[in-house]
C-alpha cells in the first residue's frame, strides 16, 4: 500500500469530489479513480459512497480516515527526525498570503526556500478572501490575527505592525478633528473586513482599550482603505508604513499621535487537524530564521518598496 496513495484518499474526502481532488492534485480524473479503486481492491473495503455530484465516506472509509490521519502525521515527523536537516526537499506547498506590507519581505523568503530545494514546487495565493484550507488543500497561510478560527488552526507569530488613525486634511476640516478616543464613534470610520467574514468595527485605541466605530463603506482591500481615506470618505485605521509618505506629505494627518500605535500581528498558521508535511515543517523554519534576520517587525530597510507595492495588492 503506496503512502501516496492514502495521501490522494485524504485529499478526496477533503475536497469530497473526484474532480476537484484531481484539480488541486493536477491530475487527470481518471488517474485519481483508478488510485482510489486500487487502494480499495487493495483493502477489500468500499470506501466511499460514489454519488453523482458528491463523495461520501463508509463507515469503513471514515474509520480509516481517522486512522491514516495520525499514520501519515507520524511518518512526516518520523522523516523530519530521520532526514539531514541540509537535505534537499521535494513535494509541493499551496500558501496563501494576506495581502500585508510585508509581503515582498514573505515573497522573497518564499523564493529563497525554492532556492535551497530546487525539487519543490510552490504555489502562492495573494487573498483577503475567506479560504477552506482543508477543503482547498492549502498547506500554509499568512494571515492577520483575527481572520482566522484559532480553534481549527496553529499558529506562529511572525510579524509585528504599527497601526495608527489617519483622515485626510478634507474630511477633518468637514467634520473636524477627534480629540478624546470617545469622539471616534461620532464619526464616519472606514471599515474592513476579515477573510472570516467578520468586520473590523471594534478598532483598537492604543494597545488597553477597544472602540466601537460605525461607517458607510466597508472594504476588505488595504488599497482600497488607502484611497478612501486620501479622498476624504472617513477615518481609517491603517499600518504606520502604508501610510508614512502620505502623512509626511501633508496628503494624510495622523491622529491622536500622542497615544501609542496599536501592535497588529501577522501569524503563518496550518490546520490543526491535519498531518503537516516534512516540506511544511522545513518551510516554517525557514520563514522563522529568514523574517527573523530581515528584523522584520521593525522594519527592513526596504520601506520605499514595500509602499511601491502597494499599488500591487488585492
Amino acid at each position: 500500500m503506496k503512502t501516496e496513495d492514502i495521501a490522494l484518499f485524504h485529499r478526496i474526502v477533503e475536497t469530497g469530489s473526484l474532480v476537484e481532488a484531481a484539480d488541486l492534485l493536477n491530475l487527470p480524473k481518471s488517474t485519481v479513480s483508478r488510485r482510489l479503486q486500487a487502494l480499495e481492491n487493495e483493502l477489500k473495503v468500499k470506501l466511499f459512497h460514489r454519488q453523482s455530484r458528491a463523495m461520501t465516506l463508509t463507515a469503513s472509509g471514515s474509520h480509516f480516515y481517522d486512522k491514516t490521519l495520525a499514520i501519515l502525521g507520524d511518518l512526516e515527523q518520523t522523516l523530519v527526525e530521520l532526514t539531514d536537516t541540509k537535505a534537499e526537499i521535494g513535494g509541493h506547498l499551496r500558501i496563501v498570503m494576506f495581502p500585508v506590507p510585508e509581503l515582498l519581505d514573505i515573497a522573497n523568503g518564499i523564493f529563497e526556500f525554492m532556492d535551497h530545494n530546487p525539487e519543490l514546487t510552490v504555489e502562492l495565493i495573494v487573498s483577503t478572501e475567506p479560504q477552506d484550507m482543508i477543503r482547498n488543500n492549502i498547506d500554509l497561510a499568512f494571515m492577520v490575527e483575527d481572520s482566522f478560527n484559532e480553534n481549527e488552526m496553529v499558529a506562529r507569530e511572525i510579524i509585528n505592525e504599527e497601526l495608527h488613525f489617519v483622515a485626510s486634511p478634507v474630511y477633518l476640516a468637514k467634520a473636524g478633528t477627534p480629540v478624546l478616543p470617545e469622539e471616534l464613534e461620532q464619526h464616519n470610520s472606514i471599515l474592513f473586513r476579515y477573510p472570516n467574514g467578520r468586520i473590523f468595527n471594534e478598532v483598537p485605541f492604543g494597545n488597553d482599550m477597544k472602540i466601537a466605530v460605525k461607517g458607510n463603506l466597508c472594504l476588505n482591500s488595504i488599497q482600497l482603505c488607502l484611497e478612501a481615506s486620501l479622498t476624504g470618505r472617513g477615518i481609517a485605521f491603517l499600518p504606520i508604513e502604508v501610510t508614512r509618505e502620505y502623512v509626511e506629505r501633508g496628503e494624510l494627518t495622523m491622529l491622536f499621535e500622542d497615544v501609542e500605535p496599536y501592535i497588529g500581528k501577522c501569524f503563518l498558521v496550518y490546520p490543526s487537524r491535519r498531518f503537516i508535511s516534512l516540506a511544511s515543517q522545513r518551510f516554517i523554519d525557514h520563514m522563522l530564521g529568514a523574517l527573523e534576520r530581515c528584523n522584520i517587525g521593525k522594519g527592513c530597510g526596504r520601506e520605499e518598496r514595500l509602499r511601491g507595492s502597494i499599488k500591487s495588492w488585492v
